[in-house]
């Protein structure tokens, strides 16, 4: 980002933000540049990670409010896919978003003219955006073999190594050591 789009980026911001009945900080600043300095639609944790090689003194729960600033601002969308963690996306134009099940991306896709061919509203109601998600696989993992079954999931290697990456969730007896109440209520 030039010094030229930095400052104007910084303008739009503070003024969005006092419309929205916030303050401008450099706390803000910082976490909207991380979202427009690479669009893949990151999740909380992910901008933090970022924020902190720019910022090594900005906390989680600093970086949790200055994007829910940049939300209710309209500087930024919350993006929800499947149960996954909520992703932040600064596109402010009417989209939607496509979710590839094996390798997990976000990409925008534009809307031309609006609402999407076919989606017809009910008499008398009247769109105010849309929030669309097109499950599926992106290109790059089309080519390189991977397909999803008919529930959007990737194909069994993809979901199969993923699972692999993840630990089991098993409950901790040690953790949580207290005996369930009798089904009566008694103590």
């Amino acid at each position: 980002m030039t010094r030229v789009e930095s400052k104007d980026n910084s303008v739009r911001l503070s003024q969005r933000l006092r419309s929205g009945g916030f303050r401008f900080t450099r706390q803000r600043q910082h976490v909207y540049e991380v979202l427009l300095r690479k669009r893949d639609h990151p999740t909380a944790e992910e901008v933090f990670i970022r924020a902190k090689g720019g910022m090594p003194d900005i906390s989680m729960a600093t970086v949790y409010n200055c994007l829910d600033a940049l939300v209710r601002s309209g500087l930024a969308r919350q993006v929800t896919v499947d149960r996954g963690a909520t992703r932040f996306c600064p596109n402010m134009r009417e989209h939607c978003h496509f979710h590839c099940s094996v390798c997990n991306r976000v990409f925008d896709i534009g809307l031309s003219g609006g609402a999407p061919a076919g989606i017809g509203l009910p008499r008398g109601f009247k769109a105010a955006r849309f929030e669309i998600a097109i499950h599926g696989t992106c290109a790059g993992c089309s080519k390189n073999g991977h397909r999803t079954d008919s529930a959007g999931r990737g194909d069994l290697q993809a979901v199969q190594s993923r699972a692999a990456a993840r630990p089991c969730r098993q409950p901790n007896r040690k953790r949580f050591p207290f005996k369930a109440l009798p089904k009566n209520g008694a103590h």
